[in-house]
């Protein structure tokens, strides 16, 4: 795939996602717009990866491991 350039976007956000960029500002120290670049290439990153059959799993402190269910 080739690298596309910079795109403008303008969204709407619902309230549980502007939480959560609220949230991950806070924790990276990143701005809303680095949080959300950053999100959307994890998003799609796992999106591959699960549409190649992969599971997405947690490791608890315990050792255990716990299924991500991504809707």
């Amino acid at each position: 795939m080739e690298a596309a350039e910079s795109e403008r976007y303008s969204v709407t956000f619902v309230p549980a996602a502007v939480q959560a960029v609220q949230e991950l500002t806070e924790i990276s120290a990143l701005s809303k717009s680095d949080v959300i670049n950053r999100a959307v290439q994890v998003y799609a990153f796992l999106a591959r990866e699960m549409a190649e059959g992969r599971q997405v799993l947690l490791r608890t402190e315990d050792g255990s491991l716990e299924r991500v269910h991504i809707v």
